[in-house]
């Protein structure tokens, strides 16, 4: 970071700046001090954010990309989930089921769009009937409330076009516009004095007695980086109290802090999904769904299933692609496959020709 760049990114940060200090690092940086640093402005760091500058706390976010949300906070289901899956007593089930009932009353006190639409987890042959009942009983567990089985018949009067031998009810499911979520986060963090410092990316780190030192440039100069010479911070910022919340990056970003533990850093497990999005001017030649559609899960992942987005588009997805790190790309264009996977829920659609518009592929057509 040179001039203006430099200039911008201090400005940040002097909001939250406790003191100059000194530190015996080779590099000769501006060295700050600053009391919370958030590190990612997905929907999680916004929400850690939000929490500590409610309790008083001065906040600083630093994201790397131009604004907040732009990673796997805006890339996926929007779905709220009822707390089925996860194995009893484990943090995900306990964290699910409670903050799906605050999700829902934080969108109903801000004004957030969301719908509490519920959804149908389906076995579509008899091998599958045990694995839904499994579900059943777990989610009973879990203390979801008012999950139902339904037979055949009960199942396909709620969705016409589903095709199923049993499948369970989940009214406390629903969607949420995840854009409207974050953009409340964000907006009620900054009115209590948060800062937010876009296109600025933490490098590593070390630590320096019991604080976690942070190495801090301008997303420009990494993205000018040859990859082989130093990369040299251009701020050094030490704050009280950090939080990693970048993401897929988290364990990589943990594992470029000199003095950390590796062992106590979880090992990544990188798994790709694609969308596509039903789309046709003649709506009424394609099953219109009112519930979410769930397939038995599958390893990885909850299986292609049927999305419902606010204004009632379906959306086909994700898929299960394991990969070796973020940036694997050599079979992202070769996704068709799986399209033809959630078939087995509809009925009477071998003679419907289907435009299938993906965010990032090209149109297909199947028949």
């Amino acid at each position: 970071m040179r001039g203006r760049s430099r200039k911008m990114l201090r400005q940040g940060v002097d909001k939250v700046i406790k003191r100059r200090i000194q530190l015996p690092w080779k590099w000769n940086a501006p060295k700050e001090k600053a009391e919370c640093v958030v590190i990612g402005a997905g929907i999680v760091g916004l929400a850690v954010a939000r929490e500590l500058s409610l309790k008083g706390k001065e906040v600083l976010v630093l994201d790397s990309a131009p604004t907040f949300g732009t990673a796997t906070s805006s890339r996926n289901s929007e779905v709220i989930h009822a707390g089925i899956y996860y194995p009893p007593n484990s943090l995900k089930a306990r964290f699910c089921v409670r903050g799906r009932h605050l999700l829902y009353e934080y969108c109903s006190h801000h004004g957030i769009s969301h719908n509490q639409i519920g959804k149908l987890i389906v076995a579509t042959g008899a091998s599958e009937i045990p694995k839904l009942n499994q579900l059943y009983n777990r989610g009973i567990q879990n203390g979801v409330k008012c999950l139902r089985m339904l037979d055949a018949s009960e199942a396909i009067k709620m969705e016409p076009e589903l095709h199923c031998v049993k499948a369970l009810l989940s009214p406390a499911s629903g969607i949420v516009d995840s854009h409207g979520l974050m953009l409340s986060l964000v907006g009620e963090a900054e009115t209590k004095g948060t800062t937010f410092s876009y296109n600025t990316t933490v490098i590593g780190g070390h630590v320096e007695g019991n604080q976690m030192v942070l190495h801090v440039c301008d997303s420009k100069t990494l993205a000018n980086w040859d990859g082989t010479s130093p990369l040299q911070p251009d701020l050094i910022l030490i704050p009280k109290f950090v939080v990693n919340s970048s993401g897929l990056s988290a364990p990589a970003l943990a594992k470029r802090f000199h003095g950390l533990n590796i062992a106590t850093i979880p090992h990544a497990y990188y798994a790709r999904g694609s969308y596509f999005t039903l789309s046709n001017s003649d709506s009424t030649r394609f099953p219109n769904f009112k519930h979410l559609i769930y397939p038995i899960p599958e390893e990885g992942g909850l299986g292609v299933h049927v999305t419902l987005d606010l204004d009632g588009r379906l959306k086909f997805g994700p898929d299960v692609e394991w990969i070796n790190h973020v940036a694997d790309t050599t079979s992202f264009l070769n996704r068709y496959s799986f399209l033809f996977t959630f078939q087995i829920f509809l009925d009477n659609m071998g003679d419907i020709h289907t435009s299938l518009c993906s965010k990032y592929l090209v149109l297909l057509s199947i028949s």
